[in-house]
């Protein structure tokens, strides 16, 4: 399979250029010749089958050869809503989402949350980038601004809502619509508090069981978005 490619720039027509660097990586480490066929995508859906055109500088040129109508999203949207862990973990965790083909996350913060750790938002976007490309996405994970959970907790009244907490019922208990929107909300390492918990059942939202073991927030939330979306 050719490699995939992130283009900034909305794709149509015949042709198209790669700058930055996706440009720099065909440069300068593929060392990508004219002719080399690609795939490119640009988030909004959909691929195409392109060929190196011209190497410049700084910029690569493509014909756009093929379009792909090819989606590999989950069948229902699915929204994270999480505190952020710090540093690489926050990486990892952006990865997984788009992986395991989360459709919007939205940084939390919460009664127990630390300042806010959120990466800055170009940094948290080459995160997805990446992820898409290796994983064959072609829509974009949709990374939120961040929010309170007084903010969270009222809102997305059409979803499926899950707060992840001791003591909750097991994914095989739970009364959902498997084709609603889901939004799963995981704390931060200390948890939700009792008030926030009692606010989300007030307001209509499940709670939902993380096992007998204590996991990490990171770990917690994909293994719960596993569970809940993978067949």
């Amino acid at each position: 399979m050719a490699d995939r490619y992130f283009s900034e720039e909305p794709l149509s027509g015949e042709a198209a250029t790669l700058t930055g660097s996706e440009a720099h990586h065909l440069l300068h480490v593929m060392r990508a010749k004219v002719g080399t066929e690609i795939i490119v995508f640009d988030g909004g859906g959909g691929e195409w089958w392109a060929e190196i055109t011209k190497l410049g500088r700084t910029d690569v040129e493509l014909a756009l050869r093929k379009h792909r109508a090819v989606e590999r999203e989950l069948p229902v949207d699915f929204t994270l809503a999480i505190a952020l862990p710090k540093g690489d973990r926050q990486r990892w965790l952006v990865e997984k989402a788009v992986e395991l083909g989360v459709k919007k996350l939205i940084p939390l913060t919460t009664a127990r949350s630390t300042s806010s750790a959120a990466e800055p938002p170009a940094k948290l976007a080459r995160y997805v980038v990446e992820a898409s490309k290796q994983s064959g996405r072609n829509q974009l994970l949709e990374i939120a601004k961040p929010q309170t959970w007084a903010e969270v907790v009222g809102n997305f009244a059409v979803h499926t809502r899950l707060i992840a907490h001791p003591g909750g019922s097991t994914v095989e208990s739970m009364t959902r619509d498997v084709n609603a929107p889901t939004l799963l909300a995981i704390g931060p390492e200390g948890g939700f508090t009792e008030d926030e918990v009692e606010l989300a059942r007030q307001n209509g939202w499940q709670v939902i069981g993380l096992g007998e073991r204590i996991l990490r927030l990171e770990t917690a939330a994909m293994a719960l978005v596993a569970r809940l979306t993978v067949a």
